[in-house]
């Protein structure tokens, strides 16, 4: 495995760093654009790394980024942050042997929040506010090959209604830092958009759920599951029994969390291989097949 420290995008005092896991060998590889977690506040590209490392050496090529945070910025700027991240990595990961149709996204917690709402919304001028180099292919956009969510908020109206209602002060002052409003929380909901029925983009997508998650509402992941199903696109939920939130890095080595790399792992190669989401999938294929 060869490790490569770069800078993504230069917006504000300081450029955005990224860190580029790559496999042995020349490719093509898949890549994973890979958004941390930490209730939107929190955190940094080395969070996962572990997590990182072990896809890597299953043959994916994982781009952990950073992206601006509150105070800083407040919702919708850091979803234009891993927009461009998405959109970098398409323009840049043939150097390393990632075709652009083989790019997809893995995202923790509030990551995984803020990846559903790139990867269901890559055209939204709002996510759009970086403009692309003029070296890039006129072509290149934010959609993905496959999406990754591990113990995701998909709904961030019901997970403030729950830290208020069990007093997790550190979840609800979170939230009120990263959200405008709540008007601004129910639109920026992935669960609330499906449910709305917006034209969105809908790529096949995996979630990984523990089920004694103490952070999420305990029917949030079976609850965004059925609406991404009602939307006509292809899911897989993965639950695991007595595992708690952020189970992956929490226990890394753990049996249940080797199983859960190793489910993510041939998730990302099954369909970054087929190379057919690249530029702009509107619904899964037909022929997609769910696991039991």
């Amino acid at each position: 495995m060869r490790i490569v420290e770069l800078d993504y995008l230069s917006i504000g005092p300081e450029p955005l760093g990224a860190t580029l896991y790559l496999p042995e060998g020349s490719g093509p590889l898949v890549g994973l654009v890979e958004v941390h977690g930490g209730a939107w506040v929190h955190g940094d590209r080395l969070g996962n790394a572990f997590l990182d490392r072990s896809l890597a050496e299953r043959g994916i090529a994982v781009l952990a980024i950073d992206f601006r945070v509150p105070p800083a910025v407040r919702y919708p700027e850091p979803i234009a942050d891993i927009n461009y991240a998405l959109r970098w990595m398409k323009a840049n990961g043939p150097r390393w042997g990632i075709p652009p149709e083989r790019v997809g996204v893995l995202g923790t917690s509030s990551g995984g929040h803020q990846s559903l709402l790139a990867t269901l919304r890559p055209f939204d001028p709002r996510y759009l506010a970086h403009e692309a180099p003029r070296a890039w292919d006129a072509d290149i956009d934010a959609t993905v090959c496959c999406t990754v969510v591990c113990w995701g908020v998909t709904d961030p109206v019901a997970r403030l209604a729950m830290a208020r209602e069990q007093g997790i002060e550190r979840l609800v002052e979170a939230h009120a830092l990263y959200w405008p409003d709540e008007a601004a929380m129910g639109e920026g909901s992935p669960q609330a958009i499906l449910e709305r029925k917006e034209e969105v983009r809908l790529s096949p997508t995996l979630v990984i759920q523990g089920t004694k998650d103490d952070n999420l509402t305990p029917d949030m992941a079976d609850r965004f599951a059925a609406a991404y199903r009602a939307a006509g696109g292809v899911v897989t939920l993965e639950k695991f029994e007595g595992q708690p939130h952020m189970f992956i890095t929490s226990d890394p080595t753990g049996a249940a969390s080797q199983e859960a790399i190793g489910i993510i792992a041939e998730f990302a190669l099954r369909h970054g291989s087929t190379g057919r989401a690249g530029r702009g999938l509107t619904k899964p294929p037909e022929m997609e097949e769910e696991r039991p």
